[in-house]
């Protein structure tokens, strides 16, 4: 590319928020440095508001919540170095979920790599700030001239929103971003598509799925995380009600079918309930939508608990966006890659032209709703205790009452994930955001922060752990500045309490999982509510099981950030699946989770 288009001459960094403005840009997340504060003082004229922080990890989380609500890439401004690296453990949790986010990155000057100027990363090779996310994102690029940044950041947003998404990193040196350049080199991007056409599926393809499920004996779908990147919502529930074929899904999964439409069975694998793992178990076809079919998923791919598909088993059809995720844990007998939005479109027409009155599944949503009553009786006793520390299952039924039907819920790890994917119904598609492939523990008390400001007039709750929770408790500091109205509420039970069930369990102690313990609840440290109110949040210290729900119908009556710190039981999530992991730790026993209280 020529140096000189029109001599018609800016600055980089207001020409690439010019650009960012028009692509429909409205937030920025991140934190301040020497390398980045060019394109922060050209954000200052601008209509894109940035989201300040105390932590670079916590702007990644938000960014990924963000993404996950707008269904678009997000953009996360970072520091060299300390703050790239601060920032990874955020952009690796969105990579494996796979969840569309743009990283800008500042750098060193580009005249100094090698010298080892300030916090430059060059302990092995100079240059190579960008190597560090090379493992998990899409691509990682190094502009290595000015007039390089338009054209790369133009392809940088495609590849972040195309095919299987995920993030990207564009690492820029800080003298780039003060460079001068051609305006031309950015007008060029305009007459260039935003977004890219999607793959469907053709109708000779969709006649041979539709004829093995409409022959099928015990078809079963499985969805998986695919379908909400996808927002395929309207056209999995259309295709289920025509086909009336039963609905399992993956952790990621949860909740892209309304948990309570007839035909949905629930979660698979480890802690899903054991009548889902017997559908799953005993059917003789398998529609797989949008799954890599991971191991807790699975119960580790033994063939005895939840899948066995293959040779004598199950008959597999796989769609999904990414070729490498078909056959990657089980033999596919079709294998189709598509958009699961589009394909689903397809599907739909097909087999309402092949089955104009549908398929006929004789007694099956009776069968489910006995097996959804039976499962509830067994947990009503849990749900309505008045003990104290509290009842995990009391909490979430007292959250799922209080919540509006299309709140947003922001789960971390342990009981307010697994918890929640077995036991807490979701309502409306795509208001679940849930940490999967990297299962970051302190996900989504941030996370929270960016679906608030993707979904303002939305309700939105994190559910989290005292463990979760006090991973980054300084996003309470930029909840307060935005005015974030989330309610965060902390399942207390002074410990990695799902780690500490699984050593109790398998080594018989608790060593390096529990915290402190003090006379009572009301004494326990850290008091997250005072933490709370020295942000400039409200903060509830709940002290008994009759105070929560009211607590909680206030914070989110009230409209302010609100932390309500409720003391629990350290019950284990029941499991009817199972996990490599207790082979190793106890290979002659059956051991599992227990409770530590």
């Amino acid at each position: 590319m020529p140096r000189d288009l029109t001599g018609n001459k800016d600055l980089m960094a207001p020409q690439m928020v010019r650009y960012l403005e028009a692509r429909g840009v409205e937030h920025i997340f991140g934190l301040c440095g020497h390398t980045n504060i060019a394109v922060l003082s050209a954000l200052a004229n601008s209509k894109i508001k940035f989201v300040n922080v105390r932590h670079e990890q916590i702007s990644a989380h938000a960014a990924d919540g963000y993404a996950r609500v707008t269904g678009k890439a997000s953009v996360l401004l970072s520091h060299l170095s300390p703050g790239l690296t601060n920032a990874a453990t955020g952009v690796a949790n969105a990579a494996l979920d796979c969840i569309p986010m743009v990283v800008i990155a500042g750098d060193i000057p580009s005249y100094y790599y090698g010298r080892h100027p300030h916090q430059e990363v060059n302990l092995h090779a100079d240059a190579s700030q960008y190597e560090i996310y090379r493992p998990f994102v899409k691509r990682a690029w190094r502009v290595d001239t000015a007039e390089l940044l338009p054209e790369i950041l133009e392809k940088a947003f495609l590849l972040a929103e195309s095919g299987q998404p995920g993030p990207v990193l564009v690492n820029v040196p800080m003298d780039i971003f003060s460079a001068e350049v051609d305006v031309a080199l950015w007008d060029r991007l305009k007459a260039n598509t935003k977004a890219l056409t999607k793959p469907s599926i053709d109708d000779e393809t969709a006649r041979a799925i539709i004829s093995r499920l409409a022959d099928a004996q015990s078809p079963v779908i499985y969805a998986g995380g695919g379908v909400a990147l996808a927002r395929a919502y309207d056209e999995l529930v259309e295709f289920v009600d025509h086909m009336q074929i039963p609905v399992t899904h993956s952790l990621m999964g949860k909740g892209v079918v309304p948990d309570d439409h007839p035909l949905v069975l629930g979660m698979t694998g480890f802690w899903g309930m054991k009548f889902t793992n017997e559908q799953t178990l005993g059917a003789d076809w398998i529609l797989g939508l949008g799954t890599r079919f991971k191991e807790a998923d699975c119960s580790s791919w033994y063939p005895e608990y939840t899948f066995n598909i293959g040779e004598g088993g199950s008959k597999l059809i796989h769609i999904d966006i990414e070729p490498q995720e078909i056959g990657r844990n089980y033999p596919t007998e079709i294998g189709v890659v598509a958009d699961l939005k589009s394909a689903l479109k397809v599907l739909n027409r097909v087999a309402k032209e092949m089955l104009p009155g549908g398929r006929k599944a004789k007694g099956l949503t009776e069968r489910i709703a006995a097996e959804r009553k039976a499962f509830a009786e067994k947990n009503s006793a849990m749900q309505t205790s008045d003990a104290f520390p509290m009842m995990p299952e009391r909490i979430l039924a007292e959250l799922r009452a209080a919540m509006p039907r299309d709140a947003i819920l922001t789960s971390d790890v342990g009981w307010n994930k697994n918890g929640v994917a077995q036991q807490f119904d979701i309502l409306t598609p795509g208001s679940i955001l849930i940490p999967g492939g990297f299962a970051t523990m302190g996900f989504g008390p941030p996370a929270a922060l960016g679906a608030k400001i993707a979904a303002p007039g939305r309700v939105v709750i994190s559910l989290v752990g005292d463990g979760g929770f006090g991973q980054n408790p300084a996003m309470l500091a930029t909840a307060a500045e935005e005015r974030l109205g989330v309610v965060w509420v902390i399942m207390n039970n002074n410990a990695y309490g799902t780690i500490a069930g699984l050593q109790k369990a398998n080594y018989g102690l608790t060593h390096g999982t529990v915290f402190p313990k003090a006379a009572s609840p009301m004494e326990q440290t850290p008091d997250y509510a005072t933490i709370a109110r020295a942000y400039g949040c409200e903060g509830v210290r709940i002290g008994s099981a009759a105070e929560f729900r009211p607590a909680l119908e206030a914070a989110i009556a009230s409209g302010r950030p609100t932390v309500i710190d409720v003391a629990m039981i350290n019950n284990p999530t029941p499991t009817s699946g199972h996990w490599n992991i207790l082979d190793i730790y106890s290979p002659e026993g059956n051991a599992g989770h227990v409770s530590t209280d």
